[in-house]
């Protein structure tokens, strides 16, 4: 069954491919390289043993994804290529617009014109807003985004289960993810940031490796137990694998008009002093750090209720924070600045 990966030389995309591989799929890459590097395809090539189909294009340019379709025999879509950072999301909203919601339309249109059927979306707990009691279910009402970024993927679910209704054989589940680290065991792929990093984890192992003066917290002053922001933070093997069972699920269904949602997170919440220090530990690296102002559109502290995930898609996250800080610092020793 091949799948077409968008961004999949990215973060999360590029460990999905090797679980796709690993699964007996075969994936195909659209990547425009915008925030991920062609390097990238170097490290699937050696995990895997053989180069993956890769198109250099954007995810909005229509004729090269419709080449694409025409070109190969796809079965089924993950649609990662989005524009993701909350913060800069904050300060340019109309390229988050334009970008994310776009580029969903154009492959589901596509995907109608071509007959494909299965489609499995990249959202994020992002679309829960400040929740007011956790963990967050599945049911847990979605509350007005605090940023564009989450405002985009609350109205890409919209716009996947409103095209659901309306195409008699397309099924979809949106993954909300929730705060994925690490790197793959072999160091050969990981998270790799054009750029000042957005992410926790890479600006930790920045610093620590000397390529950032020091470490800012934003925020100490929240209703947490140390003040600090409280995410769930998740293996990226763990969340790409999560995938494969999505794809697994559609496959089982024998009608159309299927949609879902499925939170994926370990279940657990850590502050970011406790990520800091458990990075320590496991590193031996003492890391440099200061306390500054809160950051616009941050929530204060998420993390899931895995249950749904567990329980219907038959998967559960194995590898823990130590386990992913670890694989996370493994692969920024083989990186250079």
């Amino acid at each position: 069954m091949k799948i077409l990966v968008t961004g999949g030389a990215g973060f999360i995309g590029s460990h999905t491919v090797v679980e796709l591989h690993n699964a007996g799929f075969e994936p195909v890459i659209i990547d425009n390289f915008n925030n991920s590097k062609i390097t990238a395809l170097d490290g699937l090539r050696a995990i895997i043993g053989h180069d993956v189909r890769c198109y250099q294009a954007d995810c909005n340019d229509v004729a090269a994804l419709e080449g694409i379709f025409k070109t190969e025999n796809i079965e089924g879509v993950i649609h990662f290529a989005a524009h993701k950072a909350v913060g800069e999301s904050v300060a340019q909203p109309l390229s988050y617009y334009y970008n994310n919601l776009n580029s969903t339309v154009l492959l589901l249109e596509l995907m109608e014109k071509y007959g494909i059927e299965n489609f499995v979306f990249s959202s994020s707990c992002t679309v829960y807003g400040e929740p007011d009691a956790l963990p967050v279910t599945e049911a847990t009402p979605r509350k007005a985004a605090t940023s564009p970024y989450g405002n985009t993927k609350q109205i890409c679910e919209d716009i996947i289960r409103d095209h659901v209704r309306a195409t008699p054989s397309l099924k979809a589940i949106a993954l909300r993810y929730f705060n994925p680290i690490g790197a793959h065991q072999s160091a050969q792929i990981g998270e790799l940031p054009l750029g000042v990093p957005s992410n926790l984890v890479p600006f930790i192992t920045q610093t620590a490796a000397g390529w950032r003066e020091k470490l800012t917290i934003f925020g100490n002053d929240y209703n947490t137990p140390d003040g600090t922001n409280v995410r769930d933070y998740i293996h990226v093997v763990d969340l790409a694998k999560a995938h494969v069972q999505a794809l697994r699920l559609l496959q089982k269904q024998t009608t159309g008009q299927y949609y879902d949602v499925f939170n994926v997170g370990t279940g657990r919440g850590n502050t970011v002093l406790e990520v800091v220090k458990a990075f320590e530990k496991v590193s031996g690296q003492p890391l440099n750090y200061e306390i500054g102002a809160r950051r616009s559109g941050d929530v204060e502290q998420i993390f899931a209720s895995a249950d749904k995930v567990n329980n219907i898609m038959e998967w559960t996250a194995q590898k823990t924070l130590e386990e992913s800080l670890a694989d996370a610092w493994r692969w920024q020793l083989t990186l250079k600045k």
